[in-house]
């Protein structure tokens, strides 16, 4: 095992060394913002004094008169800025926002120099100011302005160089410290992306995530000595300073963000990823040493995001991939960043259940739709998350099946299997009864950071992983797999729009599929439809069936109804759906003994299923069995609630 590791390592530092000696790969990416950034970490005051270089090119149409920052760790300043007053709106648990949080717990950013070098050369620190563009508190101060003394027209370039101080926060929003674990991310001072538009710089908002330019980013990080050091990209560097410290130098191009991890505590293992036709990846796995036995469950779920993932979709570009285990009450868990991610797990993870596997294929499948398709994830999130919510139930579906329903009990702690309750990718792994309890509470074109904080999950996650696994069922998955796969190979390394998605589906589909964008993004109206009426009458000898279908909700979407009548046949009818009713008479030997709606559950996005058939026969046997295991469930859920009482 040990030489398979040293062969491994062997393989990643030589790749390094030939980054270091010059080698140079054409770029992925605009590359046009570049940061150069020096940070010391200081664990007796949680603090980090840092500076940065900035390469920028303006690469719109427009002229900037100002620069435009994300300061995002001043969300946690105070309880009055825009993130803890959505937070609350949306009922935070109190320990992220209580107003007794102590100033040594909380974070900041303060920027103490900030200025232009070069053929622009002016020093800017007096000018700086916060912003609020999007809702003017102000009490925010996650977005910070510089005017500029002269502007930087379209194809032009300017070297910033800022100096800051930061606070790491008691671990929240998946950043900060806990023990001597940190994680770091969005801890730099951002430049926002300038548009032909304007600046897309918005404020930090509880519901929503980040959207920032392509660049390289070279960072070296100064940490206490033994410490193991995780981040983007691969490490080019490290050497040993006087006082107990070493540099730890990370090096990456083409990415939009850098994020890092440090712990004395990190288990570190390292395996290959390899693939008839798709580029062989360095695993490097950073386990707390409570769950090292699990070190196989995390490569093998990375594997099959890496094999599923680029077979559908296209390969991952880089060769290497960074999973991280977050310490215990880190708050770390389940989040993606350009080529790391965290994944999340239990000291109890069972066989049979996706703990860690679930997390561990969604937030490396981010990679695909957040790091190498740069979605804007304040205003159009979906394009991200809900993307890989589908792609993430899929690839399970493939990896994993059949996995199971399983309560947890002690806080948590430990899992019961009910290894008699299947979950599907359809309604669990989707997300069906998220979506469908917020279902008419956005429009999905509503700006992302603009949702209720409570509706955003349902909307962002689940209806489109809903909408896209009905197109699925109703066009079929090899052309949803082209439209998404030529989408990918388009939009990688640039901003994309939902109607560059849209327009993607409708040129590889050949077909209008308007209106149905028309019904799932720029509307909010439910899907509903159901039987409303099954009888059967004597006619003469013969019996008389009318079924009666029902649209209950306002969207529209094609659907089949299928009746069974009690001789075994069946006939299946297909309605557009369009009128609020539909009646089908039949006259036949026997009378009907059901009639469905949507037989083949293609339309997903309907949010009531219990109406979608009707029986003239009731099923006693069924029924019986249906409620038995509700009470069974019910019971056992009791009896352990109990006993972990006693």
């Amino acid at each position: 095992m040990r030489g398979a590791f040293v062969a491994i390592l062997s393989i990643v530092q030589g790749a390094t060394s030939a980054a270091a000696q010059g080698i140079i790969t054409p770029p992925l990416s605009p590359r046009n913002a570049s940061y150069t950034i020096t940070a010391r970490l200081d664990p007796s005051t949680h603090t980090i004094a840092a500076s940065e270089t900035l390469l920028w090119r303006n690469i719109s149409t427009t002229t900037a008169t100002e620069l435009r920052f994300h300061l995002y760790w001043n969300a946690w300043r105070n309880n009055r800025s825009t993130y803890m007053r959505e937070s609350r709106l949306g009922g935070t648990p109190p320990n992220e926002d209580a107003d007794d949080t102590s100033d040594a717990e909380r974070s900041r950013i303060d920027v103490t120099s900030i200025r232009l070098a070069a053929r622009f050369a002016a020093d800017l620190t007096a000018a700086q100011h916060f912003i609020a563009p999007d809702d003017d508190n102000e009490s925010d101060q996650t977005v910070m302005a510089v005017p500029l003394p002269r502007p930087i027209g379209a194809g032009q370039s300017a070297t910033i160089e800022i100096a800051w101080t930061a606070h790491v926060p008691r671990a929240i929003a998946r950043t900060g410290v806990v023990g001597h674990f940190y994680f770091i991310a969005q801890w730099f001072p951002k430049l926002g992306v300038l548009q032909d538009d304007g600046w897309n710089c918005h404020q930090f908002h509880s519901s929503t995530e980040f959207f920032a330019d392509y660049g390289s980013y070279d960072v070296s990080l100064t940490v206490p000595r033994g410490w193991i050091v995780g981040a983007t990209g691969v490490e080019r560097e490290r050497r040993d300073e006087g006082g107990n410290a070493t540099v730890h130098r990370y090096y990456q191009d083409d990415v939009h963000d850098f994020a890092w991890t440090t712990s004395p505590d990190y288990v570190e293992r390292v395996e290959l990823f390899e693939h008839p036709t798709l580029p062989r990846v360095t695993m490097r796995l950073l386990l707390q040493p409570e769950h090292a036995v699990q070190a196989d469950r995390h490569f093998a779920a990375t594997r099959a995001t890496l094999q599923y993932y680029g077979e559908w979709f296209g390969a991952y570009p880089y060769d290497h991939i960074t999973i991280v285990d977050p310490a215990y009450h880190s708050r770390a868990g389940g989040m993606e960043y350009p080529t790391l991610f965290t994944a999340g797990t239990r000291w109890l993870a069972p066989s049979g259940v996706v703990t860690p596997e679930e997390a561990t294929v969604h937030e490396a499948g981010h990679q695909w739709w957040y790091g190498m398709v740069g979605s804007n994830e304040f205003e159009d999130a979906w394009l991200d998350e809900g993307f890989n919510q589908f792609s993430t139930a899929r690839a399970v579906a493939a990896a994993y099946a059949p996995h199971y329903y399983t309560q947890r009990y002690f806080g948590g702690f430990v899992p019961y299997v009910f290894s008699d309750i299947v979950l599907s990718r359809e309604v669990d792994d989707n997300g069906w009864s998220g979506y469908a309890a917020v279902a008419t509470r956005d429009v999905q074109s509503t700006p992302s950071y603009r949702y209720f904080p409570t509706s955003a999950g349902g909307i962002t996650y689940a209806k489109t992983a809903l909408w896209l696994n009905t197109m699925e069922r109703w066009l079929g998955w090899p052309l949803l797999q082209r439209i998404m796969s030529t989408y990918f190979a388009r939009w990688k390394f640039a901003h994309p729009s939902p109607h560059d998605f849209f327009d993607t589906a409708t040129a590889v589909a050949g077909r209008d599929l308007g209106w149905f964008f028309d019904q799932v993004y720029r509307s909010s109206n439910a899907f509903d439809y159901g039987i409303d009426d099954l009888s059967s009458v004597d006619d003469g000898g013969e019996q008389r069936t009318t079924v009666v279908v029902r649209r209950y909700g306002e969207a529209i979407f094609p659907i089949d109804v299928r009746v069974t009548f009690a001789n075994g046949e069946q006939v299946t009818e297909h309605w557009e759906g369009r009128d609020r009713w539909k009646a089908y008479v039949y006259t036949r030997a026997a009378a009907a003994q059901s009639a469905e709606a949507d037989p083949g559950h293609v339309l997903l996005l309907d949010v009531n299923r219990t109406n979608n058939s009707r029986s003239l026969a009731p099923r006693a046997r069924q029924a019986a069995a249906k409620w038995s295991t509700t009470w069974l469930v019910w019971l056992e859920d009791c009896v352990l609630s109990w006993a972990s009482l006693a």
